[in-house]
């Protein structure tokens, strides 16, 4: 067997294997339930019927795909770095909490669908408006688990870095922030996973290109297998983006991983 094959968690062999016995499973029982009830097309076309819309529309869904992709990434990437950046505002001043803390905790009680149509009318139909609508939805998970893992660093770690008399700065950037990481990565595992709700949602307020404006369009003409193709679609940029994420913020905290394999590990040396 191969060196890292070796070294691989066990649990972790089976991962791809069960993803595509679930999938298969789903698809399966899908084609069971139209074959058997004879549900039309128009309200659930059949996974055959999806695959071969894919086909036949593959050109228009990698362009739409694409779009909608650039969109995600963008937010995700601007996103996660303004929700950084505010948890250490909030973490570092007491003053900022105070005032901003609230605003972001009701701006989180604002619909989606209520502001989509604001950001449209402010920054026109372009991506642009689709990146803010993806920035705001993955903002305050970065900002809730990057403030909570600042707030929780180890109290003897605190207390050895003031009797050795370090600035505020360097007890935030040597010490709290590297102390945050698993916090950080946890949010940001959450945001990649919802990034893709504020990109669709921008599209279908307003747009004319994107899944979501394929989604629109297909809606109106009563192609569902479409819909379903264009869904498909992005449920393959979501796994995709997410298991790149995933891998970066892995080797990221390499350590973390090379202590959750030790502990796998251990019991068979016993």
């Amino acid at each position: 067997m191969p060196p890292d094959m070796q070294k691989l968690p066990t649990t972790q062999r089976p991962a791809l294997l069960n993803f595509v016995i679930t999938a298969a499973s789903i698809l399966v029982f899908w084609q069971l339930l139209v074959s058997i009830t004879g549900i039309p097309k128009f309200m659930l076309p059949a996974p055959l019927a999806v695959f071969e819309s894919v086909l036949t529309h593959a050109q228009s869904l990698a362009s739409h795909s694409l779009i909608t992709g650039f969109e995600i990434v963008v937010g995700l990437v601007i996103g996660s770095c303004l929700g950084i950046i505010s948890a250490i505002g909030l973490t570092a001043s007491t003053s900022v909490r105070r005032w901003a803390l609230p605003l972001m905790v009701i701006s989180q009680s604002l619909p989606v669908f209520a502001l989509a149509p604001l950001l449209t009318l402010w920054f026109g139909y372009g991506i642009s408006s689709k990146i803010i609508m993806a920035i705001l939805i993955i903002y305050f998970p970065v900002v809730a688990a990057t403030f909570d893992g600042l707030r929780h660093t180890q109290p003897a770690m605190l207390d050895l870095a003031q009797t050795l008399r370090a600035t505020p700065l360097s007890i935030m950037f040597q010490i709290r922030l590297p102390a945050a990481l698993p916090s950080i990565a946890s949010g940001i595992r959450v945001a990649t996973s919802i990034a893709p709700i504020g990109a669709v949602v921008g599209e279908w307020v307003g747009s004319s290109k994107g899944l979501g404006y394929l989604m629109l369009h297909a809606n109106g003409r009563m192609q569902t297998d479409l819909m379903f193709a264009a869904l498909l679609c992005l449920c393959l940029i979501a796994l995709l983006l997410y298991f790149c994420v995933n891998r970066l913020l892995d080797r990221i905290l390499y350590w973390q991983r090379d202590s959750s394999q030790f502990h796998t590990a251990q019991p068979h040396r016993n």
